[in-house]
């Protein structure tokens, strides 16, 4: 069994689209192994995102992250990571297909509603930074 990690974001959280979120991934197969809602301070939320200190990005996408609640999910399915990426789109939602995650609900690169891990060396991370040995199912 795969597992990969995503976040319902801020805008995600504020536009009350959790639920919308999960059941897209649920319907393709996937299963919510853990999930907890939390607010980031900003120093965790670069610490979530220290891969991306020297973009020229990192300091509003961390501000951005540390704005609001956010959703943290473990994911586990066959070709999970494959699976959630193709369901949350392109990162610029001007370039995902049409019924995405992103194409749907994003309203630009950087509130574009759900994160989620690239690979499984990211995914290990991820999971690794939100939830404890004991959290994972």
């Amino acid at each position: 069994m795969d597992r990969t990690f995503s976040i319902v974001k801020p805008d995600g959280v504020k536009k009350n689209l959790i639920g919308e979120v999960i059941g897209r991934f649920e319907r393709q197969g996937l299963t919510i192994s853990a999930l907890k809602m939390l607010h980031l301070t900003k120093k965790e939320a670069e610490g979530f995102y220290a891969v991306h200190k020297a973009r020229p990005f990192y300091d509003s996408l961390t501000t951005f992250m540390s704005e609001g609640p956010i959703v943290a999910m473990l994911i586990t399915g066959n070709k999970a990571i494959e699976k959630v990426r193709e369901l949350m789109g392109a990162t610029n939602f001007k370039d995902a297909a049409p019924g995405t995650i992103r194409a749907d609900f994003a309203s630009d690169i950087e509130h574009n509603i759900v994160h989620g891990s690239d690979s499984p060396e990211s995914a290990e991370f991820e999971i690794s930074y939100f939830f404890s040995a004991l959290e994972q199912f």
